[in-house]
């Protein structure tokens, strides 16, 4: 139980249904979904595309997103795979030919096609209640009668507003300007868009004006996209993928998502002590650092498109973890692992849903970089995600650049599983930091024996292309102590990362939702 005289928040508890997001207005808004008649999908779907509009910095209709979902009545996790491709004309050698080592973040060749609304939509007349109309009715009401900027919001916003160019400046700044908490966000055009969604299905998207109008505008600065991209995008139903760790299975969705780095990530923790040391000291975030940066090594060598990746059971053997394990030194930091040019940020949402059936929902939502590519479409205004930027120019590797392929994502739902049921969705953002936040989520429950809200406060660390990043969390000399060990230790600019979660309690059926503070979100249920 956390200290009551001191910051904090609790955990939400309800039994009929339970929804955890980063903003009150789309947590809000998947209750009263549920409360309609809808199930988690409806819920799930309805928050997201709202989070379009609330948090446009981090997601829209532009990106891309990857699901979970465990139906009604079973415990089978089935999961969706919502990212686009590539344009077909687009070539790695192309590129390389004007000089190009790596893709541009800020250009057309970044933009890859979007591939959530065909997943919304497929997930709605799959397994939804209510139909499009119904699920995107509020963010429609919300896009034009406008969002209150929240706090975080604005600071991400702010942060973010330099990459905005053309179009995209006009529809997301005010007189040049990004918004300051409370000022009123609208999108009208988008209202319009997700109209045409609502009673046309993927078609009022990925083909007739709006197609035309992204195809237009990314082909008028220099892209190759065609209609027929849009016409062909398609999500993709797949298996998950999981690990075991001290009786719980994480579940992760497969490539291209990095989910098999978390996997991989818990299978070195493993062969240490992790319960015997201080959860919030040196060695523990030491020895997560070391583990983060073999397992990020060997998602930069092997993740890539599904058709592509080809040495998935090699990251999720037990063996390969003994080994990788073995490497690392508890007392002293090694040397990065050589990584490739392909870039990384962390701006995306992240939402969770659990009904009264108990349907589970795990869904991730996101452009990328912060506004994306920062370019957006001249009459609609739909900012295209950069996800293009995940993608490698180096020959011959799984991840290089190919026409109508996917590129390795940074985005990932999850679930956990004990004894065969699904007892938590949960998910972190946070870019790159997300296979790490997994990990240590599961390790400060597990290990540690916290809730889950009490594991999403917890502070973080992060060893990546930056250095070490160690939130104020923890102490001056805990980083002292990091920084003896070889560590570059810095204290980032941005909290690492967001989460939501909700545990399904197996005894007495109650549903307990955490949020992440470090977001403008809560969890709410009835």
């Amino acid at each position: 139980m956390r200290d009551f005289q001191k910051p904090g928040r609790s955990a939400v508890f309800a039994t009929n249904g339970m929804c955890a997001t980063s903003h009150p207005l789309a947590a809000k808004t998947a209750i009263d979904t549920l409360q309609a008649g809808g199930n988690a999908v409806d819920a799930a779907i309805a928050a997201a595309v709202l989070l379009g509009i609330c948090e446009p910095q981090m997601t829209g209709i532009g990106g891309d997103c990857f699901v979970l979902l465990k139906p009604a009545g079973e415990e089978r996790v089935i999961a969706l795979n919502g990212s686009g491709r590539a344009p077909k004309a687009l070539t790695a050698a192309a590129m390389r030919a004007k000089g190009l080592t790596a893709v541009p973040l800020y250009a057309p060749e970044a933009v890859t096609i979007p591939g959530a609304v065909d997943a919304f939509c497929r997930l709605s007349a799959d397994w939804g209640k209510l139909g499009l109309a119904a699920t995107l009715a509020p963010a429609i009401r919300y896009a034009e009668a406008g969002v209150p900027v929240a706090p975080r919001t604005a600071f991400d916003w702010a942060n973010d507003a330099g990459t905005l160019q053309g179009t995209a400046r006009d529809v997301y700044l005010f007189n040049g300007k990004p918004p300051v908490p409370g000022q009123i966000f609208r999108a009208p055009k988008q209202a319009q868009v997700l109209r045409r969604i609502a009673a046309q299905g993927r078609a009022g998207f990925y083909e007739g004006e709006v197609a035309e109008d992204m195809v237009t505008s990314l082909r008028t600065l220099g892209g190759l996209h065609t209609l027929d991209d849009f016409a062909a995008t398609a999500c993709d139903y797949t298996d998950p993928i999981g690990g075991a760790y001290k009786g719980i299975e994480l579940v992760e969705h497969p490539p291209n998502g990095q989910g098999a780095t978390a996997i991989l990530m818990l299978n070195i923790l493993s062969h240490f002590d992790l319960p015997g040391l201080d959860p919030f000291g040196a060695t523990r975030a030491h020895l997560e650092a070391e583990a983060a940066k073999l397992a990020y090594d060997a998602r930069n060598r092997f993740i890539a498109d599904p058709n592509r990746t080809t040495r998935l059971a090699h990251m999720l053997a037990p063996e390969t973890a003994a080994r990788l394990a073995a490497l690392i030194d508890p007392k002293r930091a090694m040397a990065s692992p050589a990584k490739l040019s392909e870039a990384v940020h962390r701006d995306t949402i992240y939402l969770t849903v659990v009904d009264r059936d108990r349907m589970a929902v795990s869904l991730i939502y996101s452009i990328y970089h912060g506004f994306g590519s920062g370019l957006a479409s001249s009459k609609f205004g739909i900012n295209f995600q950069n996800r293009g930027a995940g993608f490698t120019l180096a020959e011959g590797h799984p991840n290089e650049v190919t026409g109508g392929n996917r590129p390795m994502h940074t985005i990932i739902p999850a679930m956990l599983r004990k004894e065969g049921r699904v007892i938590m969705p949960f998910g972190v953002m946070g870019g790159a930091y997300q296979p790490n936040g997994h990990a240590r989520v599961v390790t400060n429950m597990i290990d540690y024996g916290l809730d889950p809200q009490s594991a999403l406060d917890a502070p973080r660390s992060f060893s990546g292309p930056e250095g070490m990043q160690v939130e104020r969390g923890y102490s001056d000399a805990v980083r002292a102590e990091l920084a003896a060990m070889g560590h570059d230790v810095s204290i980032p600019a941005t909290a690492l990362g967001g989460a939501q979660a909700i545990l399904l309690d197996p005894d007495t059926g109650v549903l307990q939702g955490a949020s992440d503070p470090r977001k403008d979100g809560c969890a709410l249920g009835y």
